[in-house]
């Protein structure tokens, strides 16, 4: 945890003048993401407090904000910890998933649309994939679906599905081989980027809702080894 600490010192400058429990939770949601707290970690207030430089009262408000978005859990006598999900949640991630990203592209209005960041995200995880640098893959992975969402022009379904990818990564945590868990899908993000930009919303909705069937079994399957008793 020493070693965290000082790492999460350096995020202090984040803060500015103006220190909010919501700046010090998107920096916690952000190293959470990360993996930089493993799920199951249990979270100091007198060391994270004091590594950014916050009163007990803002950080204890960025846990309940934490917490509400089902990143983190508080056990009674024990303290604050990063949550461990089980197989029913990602279950249930990806069934929001499914909910939500196909029915933005089924949404989606005339071609052409707006597909920079989703080429983005699709080159970033080829380069990754390229270096073997399987972590930033699954960063990509999250980056690719996030901007395929971002293509509806709401906030409120991108705040909704910051939290769910957020949560999502909980699990990828767990999983002791990200290539084959993330590897396979470079190539259907790409043929789903390709429809887009052919103007085929309705294939690229069919090769989404395939994608997210066979993520959800990959997932499943891995999860269940790592974590069930």
């Amino acid at each position: 945890m020493a070693e965290q600490l000082t790492a999460l010192a350096d995020d202090r400058a984040l803060l500015g003048r103006t220190s909010t429990a919501e700046r010090v939770s998107d920096i916690l949601r952000s190293r959470i993401a990360d993996g930089f707290f493993p799920p199951g970690t249990r979270l100091s207030e007198d060391g994270i407090g004091g590594a950014l430089g916050v009163s007990r009262n803002t950080l204890r408000e960025a846990f309940r904000l934490l917490t509400h978005e089902r990143l983190l859990v508080h056990e009674l006598n024990r303290g604050v910890f990063v949550r461990v999900l089980t197989v029913e949640d990602v279950q249930d991630i990806y069934r929001t998933r499914a909910l939500v990203e196909c029915a933005v592209v089924r949404g989606l209005g005339e071609a052409p649309y707006r597909l920079d960041g989703v080429a983005a995200a699709v080159a970033e995880g080829e380069a990754a994939s390229a270096g073997t640098d399987w972590k930033t893959l699954g960063t990509a992975n999250i980056h690719f679906h996030r901007e395929l969402v971002a293509l509806a022009g709401s906030e409120r379904t991108d705040e909704l599905m910051r939290s769910v990818f957020a949560e999502l990564r909980l699990a990828f945590h767990v999983v002791d081989d990200p290539r084959r868990l993330h590897e396979p899908y470079l190539v259907r993000n790409r043929q789903i980027l390709q429809a887009l930009q052919d103007g085929d919303k309705g294939e690229a909705e069919r090769l989404l809702e395939t994608y997210l069937t066979d993520s959800l079994e990959r997932v499943v399957e891995v999860y269940r080894r790592r974590v069930a008793p």
